[in-house]
């Protein structure tokens, strides 16, 4: 199956660096207007199937970038829940204790009453193992930065740090998955 993978359009929460996990919140003014300027410029892969996590902020960026409605909701595909640290700051956190150990090792370390990193790529396998009943040769999952880290992670493991596969809203990755096998074949 040919696989791409879109980061959501830019949220009021990214613009004031808010940890945004869970929480449901629109694509900003800004970030409907950055997409719309984006596509004329992206060659965004057709697909099949078109797939979003179902909060608000992938399924508007389905609607901008293909004027459509989602075929899918997959809820794995949700952003890392963040817990008491949703929607705050670095320097609203940046004193506090369980923040401290959090960013010590945000795959190990929960956020209070929220989720570690291993419990998101744990979530995001149990999304991916869905797309197996999926009878389509190609699809677009529009979902989360944290959500996209993950898939890379576990479709090209050792190839690249964390941060080395984050990447910008309205961007993504398109790779062949086959026989247990991923092949990275562009970035949009």
């Amino acid at each position: 199956m040919k696989l791409s993978v879109i980061r959501h359009g830019v949220t009021e929460a990214n613009e004031k660096k808010l940890y945004c996990g869970i929480t449901d919140v629109p694509l900003s003014e800004q970030g409907r207007l950055y997409l719309n300027e984006l596509k004329k410029i992206v060659v965004y892969p057709v697909a099949d199937v078109y797939i979003t996590s179902g909060l608000t902020r992938t399924t508007e960026t389905l609607r901008i970038l293909y004027d459509r409605e989602p075929d899918i909701t997959i809820e794995e595909f949700r952003e890392l829940n963040h817990g008491d640290f949703e929607m705050k700051s670095y320097r609203e956190l940046k004193d506090n204790p369980d923040y401290q150990r959090w960013i010590g090792d945000i795959y190990k370390e929960t956020c209070p009453n929220g989720e570690s990193g291993e419990a998101l790529h744990s979530r995001v396998k149990t999304g991916l193992d869905k797309l197996n009943g999926i009878k389509a040769d190609s699809a677009v999952i529009i979902c989360h930065g944290g959500v996209i880290v993950s898939i890379m992670e576990q479709m090209f493991p050792k190839q690249r740090s964390f941060y080395e596969w984050d990447l910008k809203n309205g961007r993504g990755y398109t790779f062949e998955y086959s026989n247990g096998k991923a092949t990275l074949i562009s970035e949009i």
